[in-house]
């Protein structure tokens, strides 16, 4: 398991993708190494040892730029959250003060329904009075919105949409978008509609002409996943350039993965955490950029 970072990229997405599903835990490989080191010592092996600390090498090689928190030189003027509520939430008044304590000037907002718009247009509209809500995603801003308009990704499905907020660094062309969802099962790990949909977000991203990008959503696939390639050759996720941590971000009760980004091109990622818990199976993530 400790030498995973290092093959993981020869696992063969032919067979029930199991390369892309490797990838979205490949965080996790790093559990081997204290087990492996503490099976050397109680063989007494020295070979064994040897083998564990080259794992730990290996892990700390890969992982080490987002563990390490880095130090940033610029101060942040955006802050930007974004969250799969879940469709079920059982509190979306609660949610949106969860979200409203991290002081944003950006919310999205993914999995909304019309039952539960009234309630998080009355926490919101307040303090971020300019919004757009297309199918079941939404984005609230402290700025002006312009050009708001569905992006099709799937003629079946509106989850996502573009906007142009007028923020006083610039305009910045805003992206929230909820990929549809992965499945583990019988015949491995099921990607066709996401990673169809990835094709496609990244043809529409190809086309943006504003300098300045975030996208913001719940992607379903952590940003290690080579399928996500296309978009992280594009835009920079945040939390993977600033570090202090994994981020991860599902499942609530025990976060396993980060399913859930901030991603950016022209601004400069300075800070990225997650939120405490709503009645979400998902956590929010935040950061700050300065644009």
């Amino acid at each position: 398991m400790g030498f995973l970072p290092l093959v993981h990229a020869a696992v063969p997405n032919s067979v029930g993708n199991l390369g892309s599903l490797l990838e979205t835990v490949l965080p996790w490989a790093g559990l081997a190494v204290p087990f492996a080191l503490a099976a050397a010592v109680r063989r007494r092996s020295a070979s064994a040892a040897v083998a564990a600390g080259v794992a730990a090498v290996l892990w700390l090689g890969a992982f080490w730029p987002a563990v390490a928190a880095g130090s940033a030189a610029e101060k942040p003027n955006l802050t930007v959250v974004t969250h799969n509520v879940g469709a079920e939430n059982p509190d979306p008044g609660g949610t949106a003060r969860t979200l409203l304590a991290a002081g944003p000037d950006l919310v999205a907002l993914e999995e909304i329904t019309d039952g539960a718009l009234p309630a998080y247009r009355r926490a919101l509209d307040k303090a971020l009075p300019y919004s757009v809500r297309i199918g079941t995603v939404a984005l609230w801003s402290r700025h002006p919105l312009a050009d708001t308009r569905r992006v099709v990704l799937d003629p079946g499905w509106s989850r996502s949409l573009r906007a142009e907020v007028r923020t006083p660094g610039g305009p910045v062309a805003v992206y929230v978008v909820h990929l549809p969802s992965v499945r583990v099962g019988l015949f491995g790990f099921g990607t066709g509609a996401r990673d169809r949909n990835i094709q496609e977000l990244d043809r529409v991203l190809a086309q943006e002409r504003r300098d300045k990008v975030l996208l913001l959503g719940d992607l379903n696939g952590s940003t290690g996943d080579r399928s996500l390639a296309p978009l992280v050759g594009r835009l920079r996720p945040v939390q993977d350039v600033v570090g202090g941590g994994f981020g991860f971000s599902w499942p609530a009760a025990f976060p396993l993965t980060r399913l859930d980004h901030v991603l950016s091109r022209g601004v400069v990622p300075v800070e990225a955490w997650t939120l405490g818990g709503t009645g979400s199976d998902h956590v929010p993530v935040a950061a700050r950029v300065r644009v």
